[in-house]
């Protein structure tokens, strides 16, 4: 095989590659505006499953718990994520640490089943001990949080692993107490690591149905659930109008993530060129 026949073969399991990933989401977002019943059988361009979805009552409300949950779980995934991404990379060995390092990465390898089960055991024992939690918005945030932790985790360790310590040590030589260094020049370099990290488990909370069905309450139905509860009982053409929605919505946050992210890392680097000049 020669160079030409290479490079065409490459090609063309790219192309096919991308057509699997992304056919379905395009096909979701061209069936939104078919005014037919069927989800499948295209009639004429209709925009009215989109003013039905805005008047659905049960799904606007799942939609706001879940991004609701999903910033909450999102924030505090990110802080405890952070701090222990942090002592992972910095603190070398200390004892414990492979105890440590195995139950902050456990929810990465852990089934959902698993992890749904543990926690709604927990929740129920404690209720039952203590008179709290219940099982509603809370329970959510606090299960998600749990495994999205991980995630952020290993992504900061990641960034932290890149990072030159000299620059940290220079600063701590210059006068700069621990807090300090962490606070201004470690935390600007691995804001790209905190912006990716966040955005992580946001997604991943906003998608969650295993572990959410579990810890859920009555009253804090999300909108996977939802939807799960209506996929069930047959296609309805309102869903892809909220998968169109839903696939917007990430993209206009992915985009708008990544032009901070890249202006968070060039800000970072002219602080630190700015500091050592």
């Amino acid at each position: 095989m020669n160079a030409a026949q290479s490079r065409f073969l490459l090609v063309a399991m790219s192309v096919l590659a991308l057509l699997f990933l992304y056919a379905p989401i395009v096909s979701i977002v061209i069936y939104s505006f078919n005014e037919s019943q069927l989800v499948t059988v295209w009639s004429r361009f209709s925009t009215k499953w989109y003013a039905a979805l805005l008047h659905d009552d049960q799904i606007l409300r799942a939609a706001r718990i879940s991004i609701e949950v999903a910033l909450l779980s999102a924030t505090g995934a990110t802080v405890l994520g952070t701090f222990a991404g942090y002592i992972l990379s910095r603190f070398g060995r200390f004892p414990g640490r492979t105890l440590f390092s195995g139950l902050v990465m456990a929810p990465l390898v852990m089934p959902e089943i698993i992890m749904g089960i543990s926690t709604l055991l927990l929740f129920v024992a404690l209720e039952a001990a203590i008179g709290w939690p219940h099982r509603d918005i809370q329970t959510i945030v606090m299960a998600h949080i749990t495994f999205a932790t991980a995630f952020v985790a290993v992504v900061v360790q990641s960034r932290l692993s890149e990072i030159d310590v000299s620059i940290e040590e220079a600063a701590a030589d210059l006068g700069a107490r621990p807090l300090q260094v962490f606070f201004l020049v470690t935390l600007p370099l691995i804001a790209p690591a905190l912006m990716s990290g966040f955005l992580l488990a946001f997604s991943l909370s906003l998608d969650d149905l295993v572990i959410t069905s579990f810890v859920s309450g009555p009253s804090s139905t999300t909108l996977p659930m939802v939807i799960f509860s209506k996929v069930r009982l047959g296609l309805n053409p309102e869903i892809n109008a909220l998968g169109a929605l839903i696939i917007l919505f990430v993209g206009v946050i992915a985009t708008i993530a990544t032009f901070r992210t890249i202006f968070a890392d060039w800000r970072g680097k002219r602080k630190v060129e700015t500091a050592t000049a």
